[in-house]
């Protein structure tokens, strides 16, 4: 069985900078800080994008857990599945959830919410419900 550590201070913590981030990204680059769509201004076409910043948000994405591993003097973990075909059919999914959903749970779920976008209010729902439904799935009937 899989027991998810209770983490309040670190999460509101976390929760504040994405918060902070989000604001900082709209207020200085008039954006939606969107993964999916930041990721999107990575491929072609370029017309009208910022390849550039969004390179630069993706490798702060990365560069995040090593550079708290370093001032927290302890190195972070994370746990992932072993299964690389289910990881890839997630994978998928996801995207298609991406896609069928005009965004992610960064764009609805945070600045979203934040603008009061009934679409993003349902969108976050779905998502939300979908998450639950899965992990309820994962661990009391497929037993993983």
């Amino acid at each position: 069985m899989t027991v998810t550590e209770f983490t309040p201070l670190a999460s509101t913590l976390g929760g504040a900078l994405i918060g902070v981030s989000a604001v900082l990204m709209m207020a200085l680059n008039g954006r939606i800080a969107g993964i999916s769509g930041i990721v999107g201004r990575l491929l072609p076409p370029y017309a009208d994008t910022d390849p550039f910043g969004a390179a630069c948000f993706v490798l702060g994405l990365v560069v995040a857990p090593l550079v708290y591993a370093a001032v927290a003097g302890a190195p972070f973990s994370q746990t992932i599945s072993g299964n690389a075909a289910l990881m890839a059919a997630a994978g998928v999914l996801v995207g298609f959830g991406v896609a069928l959903g005009s965004g992610c749970t960064s764009g609805h779920g945070v600045c979203g919410f934040a603008r009061l976008s009934p679409r993003s209010f349902v969108a976050t729902a779905m998502f939300m419900a979908t998450g639950f439904a899965t992990v309820f799935v994962m661990r009391h009937v497929l037993g993983a």
